[in-house]
């Protein structure tokens, strides 16, 4: 691909780089700190702390679903365990451990509901296995961008309705702690020109994303992150996705796989999320409470700045490396759309708390789109032609 060409695909990945100031990011119950009020509420919070010689001293270990090589997404639980510590003056320490040490990468929800371990750091949409409903923690195909998903959870109620979810479903209470941006549209051994293209193929893919390339002839698999590149090694699957350049380099699929799907319609802007038992969560004292929230939102904002910073050089290494770039074409995305809106129609009659909080999301996802695309998307436009 030749430098032009790369410049216009990178600008299109500006807008949700370009759309992370929040107004707020808390629901009436369970709230955060706002953005603006973060390092006030941090610096009120460890004077808290240091004046009430009463508070326990507890250590807790943290469960993940990422491999420790994976800086930036492992980095956000790391940064939640860090600021916990820090905020508390060392009282209340929390320590994260990769996937597999205190459980499989896709458990921690299990691990943390069964209160084996107080808390996680996890993307919810691993364990749709259970309910759909959970996906809206992470993302749903054709939904939200990182900025509006934001939005959704810390403004538009979503958060609200997701704790209510997980308190009955799972004892547990959640926060958002982490969000890679739009990803990319996974790595394939072969040119995917039609929806014909998909058929046959095994691909890693989680999430409802997975459940609607099943829709579309794909025999899908869920694998931890640190199992990929191995499984794409010796073909035991033809293709697969993970999050962005920069951790796609990291995890060499470049070295196993020569075509580079873009835009990751499944995942436009994920949410990562902290998990607590909600039993160990109700022991804490109110200030350890506060300070989770915040370190959560600390989390949250951090890793998605981080990911914007870094996947664009990634990608010209990537493109250095040889690999070619294509985007899905528009019957490719047309077909997806069409597939996921079935399995919408499909799940809201199946499971009445998927159908309360799809709506909900729906209206909110109509609005949103309708103001960025006057906004956001017109502004653009105009920077993606002089690309052109």
């Amino acid at each position: 691909m030749k430098r032009r060409e790369f410049l216009k695909v990178a600008t299109t990945g500006v807008l949700g780089a370009t759309a992370l100031t929040l107004v707020g990011c808390g629901t009436k119950e369970e709230a955060a700190p706002t953005e603006a009020a973060v390092a006030k509420k941090e610096e009120e919070l460890k004077e808290e702390v240091a004046k009430d010689k009463a508070l326990p001293e507890l250590n807790w270990q943290m469960a993940t679903s990422w491999p420790v090589a994976l800086d930036t997404i492992y980095g956000g639980a790391q940064t939640f365990a860090e600021r916990v510590t820090a905020m508390t003056g060392g009282k209340f320490k929390v320590t994260a451990r990769a996937a597999g040490e205190l459980a499989p990468g896709l458990e921690v929800l299990d691990v943390v509901s069964q209160g084996a371990v107080p808390l996680g750091h996890t993307a919810s949409y691993y364990y749709v296995g259970k309910t759909n409903a959970v996906a809206f923690g992470t993302a749903l195909p054709f939904g939200l961008l990182a900025s509006q998903q934001n939005s959704w959870l810390y403004e538009g109620g979503g958060l609200e309705l997701l704790q209510e979810l997980y308190r009955e479903r799972f004892n547990v209470i959640q926060f958002p702690a982490g969000n890679t941006g739009a990803q990319m549209g996974g790595w394939f051994n072969k040119e995917i020109n039609t929806p014909k293209d998909l058929e046959g193929l095994k691909m890693r893919i989680p999430g409802l994303g997975g459940k609607v390339m099943n829709k579309l002839g794909v025999t899908v698999q869920v694998l931890p992150g640190g199992e990929i590149f191995q499984a794409l090694q010796t073909n035991a699957i033809d293709a697969a996705e993970w999050v962005g350049p920069y951790d796609d380099e990291k995890l060499g699929f470049h070295k196993v796989a020569k075509y580079y799907y873009y835009p990751g319609w499944w995942e436009p802007g994920p949410s990562l999320e902290v998990q607590v038992n909600l039993d160990e969560w109700n022991k804490l004292p109110e200030v350890y409470q506060e300070i989770i929230k915040t370190a959560a939102y600390q989390a949250n904002m951090t890793m998605l700045a981080r990911y914007n910073a870094k996947n664009n050089e990634a990608l010209q290494r990537l493109l250095d490396y040889g690999i070619e770039l294509r985007r899905y074409s528009d019957e490719v995305l047309k077909a997806a759309e069409d597939a996921a809106n079935e399995l919408f129609d499909e799940f809201k009659q199946q499971d009445a708390d998927f159908k309360a909080i799809f709506e909900h999301w729906d209206a909110f996802r109509q609005r949103v789109w309708q103001w960025n695309s006057l906004n956001e998307a017109s502004f653009m436009d105009y920077i993606a032609s002089k690309f052109q």
